[in-house]
């Protein structure tokens, strides 16, 4: 019985993409894609409609325009796959003049500055979400970017072959047109491997829009760490406050020089929060009475490097949580 479900489930999901493909057709007057042998036909509809605007924009441009034909973009044989006009519009008025602008008309939508004035944000954004919508895409409207006036070919590069925001080895460069503060700490001693290209901005954010902080995959800081840091999740038996708040309450994610990723180095990170007798230079308890502060043996109970070594991590040294007994985020 389920897999009948399964069947009739996939099969009605056909029916609806050929639907889909065949009214799409319609609408952009192109042949019906419901046999392998129109693919030749929709790709000749296709490249006449591009003609209107290839017929001028050729390979003599400064900026590549026929090597979209080298991109998804440029499948012609694909009723899915947008034309010239689907992105800059029908641009009746540049194609066959407009009596009242001098020399030729600018086209209705303008990705690029340069001869025309380029068309608004929103507008460039709207052409591409046409199609690109949904999934990562859904909370574009009033996410950071959207709202400091980037739009979709700000990043992205879509008559070229290669578009360097897609792919690991580049999408960092395109990043750091803008985020100049973020790219001074990728260059720090203790990084996350970006320059080796193991690790990419979009590993962690969603530059399209997210529902949680600083365009965050998931809905925490520490839920996205979590995505390649597991075995600080736990549950543990002990588990230290700061860490299951927001794991940048310690560390600078993007560099730092010190390691690994610390805001600070122990004790003072550590004294931020921990500012009880650890910390002063003097032994406390009911057994040390009479031992003078410069005494640097230290007790049993607050040993020499735990006020002068400072080396909090010595004894506390599973501090994103412990299991033992003894509490304290101790080894063992």
């Amino acid at each position: 019985m389920t897999t009948l479900r399964k069947l009739l489930t996939t099969g009605l999901l056909l029916v609806g993409m050929v639907a889909a493909a065949t009214a799409w057709a319609a609408d952009n007057n192109l042949p019906n894609l419901g046999h392998e042998s129109n693919k030749a036909a929709v790709a000749k509809a296709a490249l006449k409609r591009d003609a209107v605007c290839t017929g001028c924009h050729d390979e003599s441009e400064t900026a590549p325009i026929l090597s979209l034909y080298q991109t998804k973009h440029g499948v012609r044989g694909d009723v899915r796959t947008p034309t010239c006009q689907s992105c800059h519009g029908e641009s009746d008025k540049h194609v066959k003049g407009d009596p009242k602008v001098k020399g030729r008309a600018a086209p209705d939508v303008v990705f690029k500055k340069g001869v025309y004035a380029q068309t608004g944000d929103k507008e460039r954004s709207e052409q591409c979400l046409t199609c690109h919508k949904g999934s990562k895409r859904s909370n574009w409207d009033g996410a950071q970017h959207q709202n400091n006036g980037v739009a979709c070919n700000s990043c992205h590069q879509v008559h070229k072959p290669t578009d360097k925001v897609l792919s690991k080895k580049t999408q960092t460069e395109v990043c750091f047109t803008c985020h100049k503060e973020q790219r001074a700490d990728s260059k720090k001693i203790s990084h996350h491997p970006i320059e080796e290209g193991k690790v990419v901005c979009s590993d962690c954010h969603n530059p399209h829009g997210a529902t949680g902080p600083k365009l965050l995959k998931k809905n925490t800081v520490t839920e996205t760490c979590y995505q390649c840091h597991a075995e600080k999740r736990g549950p543990f038996l002990f588990e230290h406050q700061p860490v299951s708040e927001d794991c940048a309450n310690c560390h600078s994610p993007h560099g730092s020089n010190i390691s690994p990723l610390l805001k600070s180095r122990a004790p003072f990170l550590c004294q931020e929060c921990h500012d009880g007798p650890h910390s002063s230079a003097t032994p406390n308890g009911p057994n040390v009475a009479g031992i003078s502060a410069k005494n640097n043996a230290g007790t049993a109970q607050y040993p020499s490097n735990a006020k002068t070594g400072r080396a909090c991590t010595n004894c506390h040294s599973q501090v994103h949580g412990s299991n033992s007994p003894a509490g304290g985020y101790l080894q063992r």
